[in-house]
């Protein structure tokens, strides 16, 4: 299982999740244990590994703190690293020129480099490129996407090369695994865009000119089956998925929050939409500027929006306490399979089959596992290339 952590999420400074790369791992491998799931069977990834979180600093500062960062990653050994250094710092023109991103990168490698030999841990793979689009899914409105054409993403590859030669990384170069480019699929705020394969089919060829690489595709969030499928068959062998997963939860958690007002209306304190609102308006900064619209609009994408900004308050106190309420007040019961039905419908079928239990725990877990069971499919169902 590849489990990765974002420069926004997880870095030498904290991150919004307030773990340094030791900590995210040891936060994972705590959960791993617990479920008894094989830990070298685990791979950890750092994505966007960049000066994103401090581009709106001097490039040469900016690339300070990402050399600590990718540092703190590579000492915790974390073996899947994306490097993106895309994004333009302060001083920088709007759009980075290719050269200066890929000499960057490889800067960024040579930081990792020298970690590993100095630590003896296991030698990193590597990702180059990012997408088009933001990463965690687009703000506007999806009228159209660029997909990466062929010769900008072998030109991708033939400069990151270049940078890495030049720097004597030649060695770690032949572990870059992985180029990230956009195969045309995208969501936002309401609007998912699906994989058509015809649209992708001369970025696909390309793969038999960098025979070397897989492609990796972000913000697949949301794709059908069969778009998942296609999209592992045509060579796009990593798979990014996140806000579909935290969406998943939120359906199962609200769906069981208007369950128990029916059943048990007088053991919670308010319904768990209720307090995610006032605890979202109290602290904006996560939703603010990426929900466009009036009140009205506001309110219906912070608690439903593809983008799950409101996965960023899950870990607030305030919204452990209403959760903890919720399912503690539920803990014991069997949901009806009418209730099932009203209000949380996609996962009826999977009660009536026998494959989930009725229960507000296994109800919670069955919701992601249902998502991840789609990629599984997916994976296990494509054509090998």
């Amino acid at each position: 299982m590849l489990i990765e952590a974002t420069c926004n999420q997880v870095n030498q400074e904290g991150g919004y999740t307030g773990m340094n790369p030791a900590a995210f791992r040891a936060f994972v491998e705590k959960i791993a244990v617990k479920v008894a799931f094989p830990l070298d069977q685990l791979v950890l990834g750092g994505d966007h590994l960049g000066p994103n979180p401090w581009k709106h600093l001097a490039a040469g500062e900016a690339m300070r703190k990402a050399s600590e960062m990718i540092d703190a990653y590579a000492s915790a050994g974390f073996t899947k690293l994306h490097l993106d250094t895309s994004m333009a710092c302060a001083g920088d023109p709007q759009a980075v020129p290719n050269e200066t991103i890929a000499s960057r990168a490889a800067e960024l490698a040579a930081v990792s480099e020298a970690r590993v030999r100095q630590s003896g841990m296991q030698a990193p793979s590597y990702v180059i490129g990012t997408e088009v689009p933001v990463p965690g899914g687009a703000v506007e409105a999806l009228d159209h996407l660029h997909i990466t054409t062929p010769a900008d993403a072998r030109e991708t590859v033939e400069l990151h090369r270049a940078a890495f030669s030049r720097l004597g990384l030649d060695e770690a170069f032949a572990r870059a695994i992985g180029i990230v480019v956009q195969p045309g699929v995208e969501f936002g705020n309401a609007e998912v865009i699906g994989y058509e394969r015809e649209a992708a089919a001369e970025l696909v060829a390309t793969l038999g000119d960098i025979p070397q690489f897989v492609f990796e595709a972000h913000s697949t969030d949301y794709q059908s089956q069969r778009a998942l499928c296609d999209l592992v068959g045509d060579g796009f062998a990593i798979l990014k998925v996140g806000p579909w997963l935290t969406f998943a939860l939120r359906e199962a958690l609200y769906g069981l929050s208007a369950i128990a007002g029916i059943l048990v209306p007088n053991a919670i304190h308010e319904p768990l939409p209720t307090a995610m609102e006032r605890i979202m308006l109290s602290s904006p900064d996560h939703w603010q500027k990426y929900y466009p619209g009036d009140a009205r609009q506001q309110h219906v994408q912070r608690h439903y929006s593809f983008s799950d900004r409101i996965r960023y308050y899950w870990t607030a106190p305030a919204a452990q306490n209403a959760v903890n309420e919720l399912m503690s007040a539920l803990q014991g019961l069997t949901i009806p399979r009418p209730l099932m039905s009203q209000h949380l419908g996609h996962l009826e079928p999977m009660v009536a089959s026998g494959s989930l239990a009725p229960q507000a725990d296994a109800i919670v877990l069955g919701s992601v596992t249902r998502v991840l069971d789609i990629y599984a499919d997916a994976i296990n169902s494509a054509p090998q290339r």
